[in-house]
């Protein structure tokens, strides 16, 4: 058993627990699992003060998320746990489709080089909870309090939220400017407030089973329809550290979900997958049903919502975990930025208006893939098995098969950017994240784009030297004299010339970009990214 499944995290008594009022703080984080780990992380380096309150005494039970995609890797990069988790993971790329026992087709998430973080690693979720949680105690703004469960939340007024909070000492509560609840898809806070989802609920139910095994399977994506270990219906394999191999096996609607968690019934099904002659051990078992909803809405005056306590999709396209930790790196300069006054409240409608967009697109993306998985009509099969036959030999039939479509960073299509007056080639998108790109030091040590990044807005030019002086607290990088492209994928992906310039959010995300920038233009740009040109 890993030591990262026994990892506690232990109470300690707070001062707040002293007080005969509630004490007040800044931000509130309910929830201290990943999404919450990442989002007070991602605070705590910008030295926003933060509190993160969380009932569980341990990680949780199982390796649940497990496939964190590139810009992910990108996000806990710069929170500084990004290295950890790809040394420990299982590096992966190459994913194939399978009908019966025939291979489909292959396909490659990552086929250009010249990028720090591979297009996906495996890695169970109570690894990277830890790395997280380890680098929250380095981190003096966070305030990590365990065995600290929230019973109950009320909005105060608009600007202020209240919790009710029990822990082993007894009951006590908290009052926040803003709450973030980031407390998964069963959120208290949620039904605190009388909220619920809107979406739809698919009537199939998956078996999730965690093996231990010595195997010398490869480390790919293999998806099969029809497979004649669970015929008629579908299963995914994946590589995990440890031996661990990650299997889900369709299942259908009238199964049992008590029954089929038994030991003695999960141990056939996997048998007859693996053969009887292959030894293994079962490490954890669940049993899911897929789900594509979400809130409404994400702001509710004081209380906000992040991760699964906001939106739920389907499992494969491994779009849960990866977009809840793309909300909190929308969220967490937005709020450092509104609480240090350098912008105005009105920003915080932005993470409306991003995320949401996002989670609808991982919405349309998860339902379109559970409906290919799962066709609920004969027409819909028919069409489904008619794609399915002509995928080995047709390649625009591979378009039309589905087996999860694999997470990707949301381009925002945001009052934030600033319109381009020249046209750009190449691959970086206004409103989307950095294309990575390797560089080189003055001194010839090598070095990647994104970590030359600052905190808050940078500013990369390509040249020597800025004609002009920048705002105050903007971070310039100067392409050919800061860093060196050597490799000319910085030029290829940027379509660099001399004198061209590209504003990027504290998020990484490029919002705007000039073939000759004025003085004025850099300023104007930074005041509309920070939402100073929003409607009140």
């Amino acid at each position: 058993m890993s030591a990262a499944k026994n990892f506690s995290r232990p109470y300690r008594r707070s001062k707040d627990q002293d007080t005969s009022r509630p004490a007040r703080h800044r931000v509130v984080i309910v929830g201290g699992g990943p999404v919450g780990l990442s989002l007070a992380a991602d605070l705590g380096v910008r030295g926003v003060p933060c509190v993160v309150v969380d009932g569980k005494a341990a990680f949780g039970e199982g390796s649940r998320g497990i496939c964190y995609a590139k810009r992910t890797l990108e996000i806990l990069d710069r929170l500084g746990v990004g290295e950890r988790a790809v040394e420990k993971g299982v590096t992966w790329q190459l994913g194939k489709v399978f009908r019966k026992e025939e291979l489909l087709y292959q396909f490659d998430l990552l086929p250009e080089a010249g990028h720090k973080m591979p297009a996906f690693v495996n890695l169970q979720q109570y690894y990277l909870e830890q790395y997280l949680y380890e680098r929250c105690q380095e981190l003096p703004a966070v305030d990590l309090r365990f065995q600290n469960r929230c019973t109950g939340v009320e909005v105060v007024s608009p600007e202020l939220a209240r919790i009710r909070l029990e822990t082993p000492d007894g009951p006590y509560a908290l009052e926040a400017e803003y709450l973030i609840a980031c407390d998964g898809s069963r959120s208290l806070v949620r039904q605190a407030l009388g909220l619920s989802f809107a979406g739809r609920v698919f009537e199939d139910r998956f078996l999730i089973a965690d093996v231990k095994m010595p195997a010398d399977y490869p480390a790919e994506r293999w998806f099969w329809f029809d497979p004649p270990f669970n015929p008629g219906q579908s299963a995914l394999l994946h590589k995990q550290p440890d031996d661990i191999w990650r299997i889900d096996l369709q299942l259908g609607w009238d199964a049992d979900p008590v029954e089929e968690r038994r030991p003695e019934r999960v141990r056939p099904r996997l048998e007859a997958m693996l053969g009887k002659e292959r030894p293994f051990e079962l490490e954890w078992i669940s049993i899911y049903t897929f789900q594509c909803r979400r809130l409404q809405s994400f702001v509710h005056g004081p209380v906000i919502f992040a991760g699964d306590a906001a939106h739920l999709v389907s499992p494969f396209g491994a779009r849960g975990f990866n977009s809840g930790v793309q909300d909190t790196d929308n969220l967490a300069w937005k709020l450092a930025a509104i609480l240090a006054g350098r912008a105005p409240a009105a920003l915080l409608a932005t993470y409306r208006i991003e995320r949401e967009a996002a989670a609808d697109e991982n919405l349309r993306h998860s339902t379109r893939s559970t409906d290919f998985i799962t066709p609920k009509s004969h027409a819909s099969r028919v069409i489904r098995d008619a794609a399915l036959s002509l995928a080995a030999e047709t390649p625009f039939a591979r378009a039309l098969v589905n087996s999860g479509r694999l997470s990707t960073p949301t381009v925002y299509d945001t009052p934030l950017s600033t319109p381009d007056t020249a046209s750009f080639g190449g691959t970086a998108r206004l409103g989307g994240p950095l294309p990575d790109a390797p560089l080189v030091r003055p001194d010839g040590r090598p070095v990647w784009l994104l970590n030359l990044l600052g905190p808050g807005f940078t500013l990369l030019y390509d040249g020597a030297e800025l004609p002009f002086a920048v705002p105050e607290g903007l971070h310039v990088v100067r392409i050919g004299r800061d860093a060196l492209d050597e490799a000319g994928l910085f030029r290829e992906r940027y379509d660099a010339q001399p004198g061209s310039a590209w504003l990027v959010r504290p998020d990484q995300h490029l919002c705007a970009r000039f073939r000759a920038v004025e003085p004025h233009a850099i300023g104007a740009a930074m005041r509309r990214a920070l939402g100073w040109e929003l409607p009140r």
